[in-house]
């Protein structure tokens, strides 16, 4: 888990925003916050510095009665629909977070910060070996029958006399939580609570996302740069203006 500071969101989707020079640049949507603190989570108790997130709200009739104490013992009036730890570097950084207190997606992200996104990527059921590992699969030629689609040999003969573990092979594709590393925040909409990603997203629209700092600590810029033509070198295709006139 990182150690940069981040907050609870959903995808909506992507979208594109234009430069003032009037270049389009592709973006990803997602809803930031508002996440309440329930939490905290100290290393002399727990052994490690994190935070606990609320996300959303349950309705009344979901909650359970062990969701209700502990928010009431918290002091919240309202269940957290989705709780998550985020865990930060400095021990010291939790004197900044009180319990109760709302954060929302201005007051931790920047235009231009570079990001981490935690999501689940789509699931895509049982699938072979072309589509889940790229294989190449057998010609589809004369000779050929029923066999255009499939993995190939899988046996070592007589010695191993087995199948190596993690042999690529026909199973379960998509449905993990997946990690999209150095994206940028390119825009954030304060009233909507919308962040502006350049990069990809995992998961679908509306899937449950975590936005953080990125733990590279890499540096990148949005702000495209406008590339000069270069002059042709070839005398054939070189302008006329500069030409002699013709002679009539």
């Amino acid at each position: 888990m990182s150690m940069k500071m981040g907050l609870l969101g959903r995808k909506i989707g992507m979208t594109q925003i234009f430069h003032d020079d009037g270049t389009a640049l592709g973006v990803t949507a997602v809803t930031v916050g508002p996440c309440v603190i329930v939490g905290k989570r100290t290393p002399a108790i727990h052994g490690y510095s994190a935070i606990q997130l609320g996300f959303e709200e349950t309705p009344v009739r979901l909650v359970s009665r062990p969701q209700a104490g502990y928010v009431k013992k918290v002091g919240l009036d309202k269940t957290p629909r989705v709780l998550r730890e985020v865990r930060l570097d400095d021990p010291k950084d939790l004197e900044k977070f009180e319990i109760g207190k709302v954060l929302r997606a201005g007051e931790i992200f920047k235009s231009g910060d570079v990001i981490d996104v935690v999501g689940t990527t789509k699931g895509k059921g049982y699938q072979g070996v072309m589509k889940m590992h790229r294989m190449k699969g057998d010609s589809m030629t004369h000779g050929t029958h029923e066999f255009f689609r499939h993995g190939g040999s899988i046996g070592c003969r007589l010695t191993p006399g087995r199948v190596h573990k993690g042999k690529r092979m026909s199973g379960r594709m998509g449905g993990v939580q997946c990690t999209s590393s150095d994206l940028v925040v390119v825009k954030i909409l304060d009233d909507r609570d919308m962040v502006l990603i350049k990069g990809t997203v995992p998961g679908p629209a509306n899937g449950l996302v975590l936005v953080k700092g990125s733990t590279k600590n890499v540096r990148k810029y949005i702000v495209p740069q406008l590339v000069k033509e270069a002059e042709s070198k070839n005398p054939m295709k070189a302008s006329k203006k500069g030409a002699p006139a013709a002679k009539k």
